[in-house]
């Protein structure tokens, strides 16, 4: 048609109406030297040309040209985000190492504290790794993998949270460029199996622990107590019995004051509850008392409030009234005469009942928590009762003494002497929560070091010393091998020397420095020398009493490496679309008046 020079124009033999293609000439001359050439190789191809359908805006030319075009098939929801392949690979590994990065910089003795601060304003400062993890508020599926392992080795050892992270990113970084250039993952998973010299035997129980439980506290708020502490965390697991069950061991912390005035004791402790007027006539010290443990609710209820009656005249209300009275002393003759001096109940005591007891002699404790009550009969023997109907003496717990002491600003009761299973507990002294929070932490991983050390009495020297004789070992054995396993053993080897490396750089040394003298030391025989902090210079850890049982460090590696593996064997991630989008009616912005906001 004359008077469009840049449009081609074709009418359909069913609707003899014309049809505009596009609006460019290039386009146009393209599209028609196409058709020309369809013509001359498949003349059957003509009659589709007029088709309607072939000039459909939303159909796609290629598509439509095509013979043989294959249907597609929609597996995963609109909206699914998916990614495979090395670049899935290389993005898990960045992610690790930057929850790595995280926790870098609080390795060791000169580790730094982080300062966090969650939705709600509530700050913790810690250098504590599984509860800065824990703190963490990590949404890459990867990162989170790597997290979840970390804090699998605090609940399993209770120390090297921090350690286990680190050589998990350093694995990944050291293989990350055998990933690039096309070694297959499997073939690294299978090179990394690591191989531990035999760790030392000490006979000295005692003092083989309290130097665990001193190197636990090296890299903690309270370093500079660690004598204290350590003595302290020795002597509460050696007053365990032989399961050393760590619910045993309770922990109290009491604001005002310092470190020095906390102190150990041998039983049950815990705050005291409230206490109506005649709690103050009640004897405050028993010897040999028996123990009543109770769930059962000793005080008089308002009738208003629990319960609707309907009486024709005073006498029968009166009469009510003298009922729930008789109940209540009913209730409390039976706990006099079972012959228990100390009642301790999970619900409340009123002030009736309080008095009561106080004249006979006999101490009373209500809203007594839970979890205090449980150990109480753990370490005292007896049961929890909820009715008062049968309170004989193979229910009734007993202690060797029982008293009621004044700790700072508090007032604690202490059951001494359990008869049936030995407890302690241990009441911290320090000014800021903060302060005394961090410091129940640091002494929650000494008495799990302390734990595992009783239980595996094998020591290894820490500061970094078995890293390095591991180092040294593998690429020894390295060399022995052919193959690409040789290549990957000696980056396994490497990577073990990011924990030396970085004790030196948290504490300002030369870390460059620092490491030479010891892979000459350890090519020498020096097995046990690491990182001396004190002097900046290497020394022999065995020698100076840095020890740390060798159950911490196969579970730190075993654990490291699992990671490593486990981030490598993942080629593919397939992230769901938030449910939100096609989530049922109701929701933010459809319920009634909230509607779409106005365009100002």
């Amino acid at each position: 048609m004359v008077g469009v020079p840049h449009s081609l124009l074709f009418c359909s033999r069913r609707s003899k109406l014309p049809l505009r293609l596009c609006s460019s000439s290039v386009q146009c001359f393209l599209l028609f030297l196409t058709i020309i050439r369809k013509l001359l190789l498949q003349p059957t191809w003509f009659p589709r040309l007029i088709s309607p359908v072939f000039f459909s805006p939303s159909a796609s030319f290629l598509s439509t040209i095509s013979p043989l075009q294959p249907t597609p098939v929609i597996l995963l929801k609109e909206g699914t985000d998916t990614s495979q392949g090395i670049p899935q690979l290389i993005s898990n590994i960045n992610a690790c190492q930057v929850v790595a990065e995280a926790v870098r910089t609080t390795l060791g003795p000169r580790g730094m504290d982080k300062l966090m601060v969650d939705g709600r304003g509530k700050a913790t400062i810690s250098n504590d790794g599984a509860t800065i993890l824990k703190l963490l508020d990590v949404v890459h599926p990867a990162a989170k993998t790597l997290v979840d392992i970390a804090r699998s080795q605090d609940a399993e050892v209770g120390d090297g949270t921090t350690s286990v992270t680190l050589l998990a990113s350093e694995f990944l970084k050291q293989l990350k460029p055998y990933v690039e250039e096309g070694l297959h993952p499997q073939t690294i998973i299978r090179a990394f199996l690591p191989r531990f010299p035999k760790a030392s035997e000490n006979g000295q129980l005692e003092q083989l622990l309290e130097k665990c439980a001193s190197t636990a506290l090296n890299s903690k708020l309270i370093a500079d107590q660690k004598e204290f502490f350590s003595k302290m965390v020795v002597d509460a697991v050696m007053s365990l019995d032989e399961l050393l069950s760590l619910k045993m061991i309770g922990i109290k912390k009491v604001q005002g004051g310092a470190l020095e005035e906390s102190q150990l004791i041998s039983g049950v402790a815990f705050k005291k509850t409230f206490s109506y007027a005649g709690f103050e006539m009640q004897p405050k010290r028993y010897d040999n008392p028996k123990i009543a443990l109770l769930n059962v609710e000793l005080e008089l209820k308002a009738e208003k409030e629990n319960a609707e009656v309907r009486v024709k005249n005073v006498e029968d209300y009166q009469a009510i009234v003298d009922a729930e009275w008789n109940i209540l002393y009913d209730k409390l003759e039976k706990i006099h005469l079972s012959g228990a001096k100390v009642v301790l109940s999970k619900l409340p005591i009123g002030d009736v009942a309080t008095q009561y007891f106080a004249d006979r002699d006999l101490f009373c404790a209500g809203r007594v928590q839970e979890e205090d009550l449980k150990r109480t009969m753990m370490a005292c023997g007896g049961s929890i009762q909820t009715s008062v109907g049968a309170l004989t003496d193979d229910v009734l717990g007993h202690c060797e003494l029982f008293e009621e002491v004044q700790v700072g600003g508090e007032r604690y009761n202490f059951l001494k002497g359990c008869t049936k299973a030995k407890t302690c507990t241990i009441i911290l002294r320090g000014g800021a929560e903060q302060f005394t929070e961090e410091t129940e932490r640091s002494l929650h991983d000494a008495i799990m070091i302390v734990r595992r050390a009783m239980k595996n009495d094998s020591i290894v020297a820490g500061g970094g010393a078995i890293e390095m004789e591991l180092s040294k070992y593998l690429r020894d054995y390295s060399r022995t091998i052919p193959g690409k396993q040789q290549l990957l053993i000696g980056a396994y080897a490497k990577a073990l020397e990011i924990i030396p490396r970085q004790l030196c750089d948290n504490a300002g040394f030369d870390a460059t420095n620092i490491l030479n003298k010891l892979r000459a030391k350890h090519a020498q025989g020096g097995m046990w020398y690491g990182v001396d902090i004190n002097n900046e210079d290497i020394s022999d850890n065995y020698a100076t009493c840095v020890w740390e049982p060798s159950i911490v460090r196969i579970n730190a590696l075993t654990a490291a490496s699992e990671a490593a593996c486990l981030i490598l064997s993942v080629d593919e991630t397939i992230k769901n679309p938030r449910s939100s989008v096609d989530g049922p009616p109701g929701g933010a912005g459809r319920g009634r008046g909230r509607g779409r906001p106005h365009a100002h």
